[in-house]
């Protein structure tokens, strides 16, 4: 089964607490740069005051100790899932997962950002490599590592897959249902595509909070997830 995160990219708790309520079959919420940012903390309070579950993804990438700080400090809110760098390094990764050991927060470590293609992994971000290699590559890392599951674009899942094994969790942004429009994701796929190639949860933000009916377009995702 795959799941739908909604990602929240709005910029006050109103907005946010709009969605979370409109779209009320989905059990889980993507908290980012821009919601946290503006917001602070207690959106993830509110937010798991409405039930929910609450995927914040910062994007930690920093020396080990400061990444295990923050870590902690975003388990101690009772988020369910948090974001890093598998370009942190092996030293970052596992103090991150020490950090977070008794808590029911799950690492997931970002690969490469589906915004990149294949050249701009080359020529830009300076990798010898293409963009499903760079990203297999840091997923065997990252897991092994201690990171609870991997994030990385639909384009990637199946070989993500057998560089992590079964148990690793696979999210995967920058899905985009057939009736969006591809936004700035170099890599992509729909839902059902996703889901057939072996993610466990899918992150859409745009295309439902920018329609006209947001728990509409969920449904639709969610029904397209289950094929």
């Amino acid at each position: 089964m795959t799941y739908l995160i909604v990602a929240l990219d709005v910029d006050t708790r109103e907005s946010a607490m709009f969605m979370v309520r409109k779209i009320e079959a989905c059990p889980c919420f993507k908290v980012g740069l821009q919601l946290f940012t503006r917001c602070g903390p207690d959106i993830v309070d509110v937010i798991r005051a409405a039930g929910k579950q609450v995927f914040l993804d910062l994007k930690f990438h920093d020396i080990p100790n400061t990444v295990a700080q923050a870590a902690r400090a975003a388990a101690d809110l009772g988020v369910d899932f948090i974001t890093l760098h598998a370009a942190g390094g092996r030293k970052m990764i596992a103090a991150a997962r020490e950090a977070v050991e008794r808590t029911k927060t799950r690492l997931l470590a970002v690969t490469v950002l589906t915004s990149l293609d294949d050249a701009a992994v080359r020529s830009e971000i300076g990798l010898n490599e293409s963009a499903e290699d760079a990203a297999a590559r840091y997923a065997s890392m990252a897991v092994e590592a201690g990171a609870h599951g991997i994030v990385c674009s639909p384009k990637e899942i199946s070989r993500i897959r057998q560089a992590v094994g079964e148990d690793a969790l696979i999210v995967v942004p920058g899905v985009r249902p057939i009736w969006a429009a591809q936004d700035d994701q170099a890599r992509t796929l729909t839902p059902r595509e996703a889901a057939v190639a072996g993610a466990d949860y899918v992150v859409v933000g745009r295309p439902i909070l920018r329609h006209k009916d947001p728990a509409l377009a969920a449904r639709q995702v969610v029904e397209d997830l289950m094929g």
